[in-house]
């Protein structure tokens, strides 16, 4: 809950700043009429030795506190950043009309494909392009790297804080646990659906009845209305990472876990099946993407996902 309070949100934004870096916005290609928002940061003067591509949680944004610090722990390290904005997320619900799911991955794989043409064409092993994801964002960066390789992502490494590994069990698990983190997820999610709304009312004509809906029974409404899935299991199986399906990564990657996460279940992580160019970490404290280290508000997770993927190449070593 600390990690998303106004003082952790303005120390993300008081380490940015302290970098130097200058920000530019960029619209990035998704796919055929996809647009997504994005941040390009960098320090006048410095030429940068990799391009790391950030990406938020759900209903996060690329002004979150957990972007904007680890944005500025790769810039300390002489990297460039990219933060990402999901379709709906940030001040990006103007450019799409469909609405986010989570199952929107091959418009992040196309927009980071555009990103690293644009600008990391001289991507190699001695100036890499890395991705690196908190929470949904984690899961994204992960199935990512999965495609990179045939999709033509030159990506040298990921990392991945607190992932979504299996949507069914998170989802259970928020309706087990305490109520406040549902709640939230609720809160944000139908902010957004109401901006959407207003945005386009002739194709989102949905009614305030619906937006009371809880979240098990808003994200069905979601699923049946606006994607392909014919059921929430399909849907959530549709990004799920679970068991074996990581097992296939060809790109070098890091994960970190916390056994007091209270969102998602750490015996997901135990389960998986990873190559051994993938390191799992689990720590016995960090809350679901929180890991503060102190009053001052800075995370744990944020320099430890820049030191992971500056340091390159990383170790081919399995562990948890």
């Amino acid at each position: 809950m600390l990690g998303s309070s106004p003082w952790r949100r303005k120390r993300g934004a008081q380490a940015l700043a302290a970098t130097g870096a200058t920000t530019e916005e960029f619209l990035v290609d998704g796919g055929p009429g996809v647009r997504l928002q994005g941040f390009l940061s960098t320090i006048p003067g410095v030429e940068p030795r990799g391009l790391a591509l950030l990406l938020h949680g759900w209903e996060g944004s690329a002004e979150s506190s957990y972007m904007r610090q680890t944005a500025a722990q790769f810039l300390l390290r002489g990297f460039a950043t990219f933060r990402l904005n999901f379709r709906d997320h940030g001040d990006s619900h103007h450019l799409n009309q469909a609405l986010f799911h989570s199952n929107r991955i091959d418009e992040v794989v196309l927009a980071a494909r555009d990103i690293a043409r644009r600008f990391w064409p001289q991507a190699s092993p001695g100036r890499p392009l890395v991705a690196a994801g908190h929470s949904l964002g984690g899961n994204f960066a992960l199935r990512l790297a999965l495609r990179a390789p045939a999709a033509g992502v030159p990506l040298a490494g990921v990392a991945a804080v607190c992932p979504v590994i299996d949507p069914k069990e998170t989802m259970a698990q928020m309706e087990r646990g305490w109520r406040v983190y549902l709640r939230y997820f609720e809160h944000k999610w139908r902010q957004s659906l109401l901006r959407k709304r207003a945005l386009f009312p002739a194709v989102h004509d949905f009614d305030d009845r619906t937006l009371r809906l809880g979240m098990r029974e808003l994200t069905e409404w979601l699923v049946v209305r606006h994607t392909d899935f014919g059921t929430l299991d399909d849907y959530f199986d549709g990004y799920s990472i679970a068991g074996d399906r990581l097992a296939s990564l060809q790109v070098p990657a890091r994960i970190l876990m916390a056994v007091d996460d209270p969102v998602i279940p750490v015996a997901e992580f135990h389960a998986l099946q990873l190559p051994d160019s993938a390191v799992l970490e689990i720590a016995e404290q960090g809350g679901h993407c929180g890991f503060l280290l102190g009053a001052n508000m800075d995370g744990f997770s944020e320099a430890w996902v820049a030191e992971n993927l500056t340091c390159l190449p990383l170790q081919s070593e399995a562990g948890s």
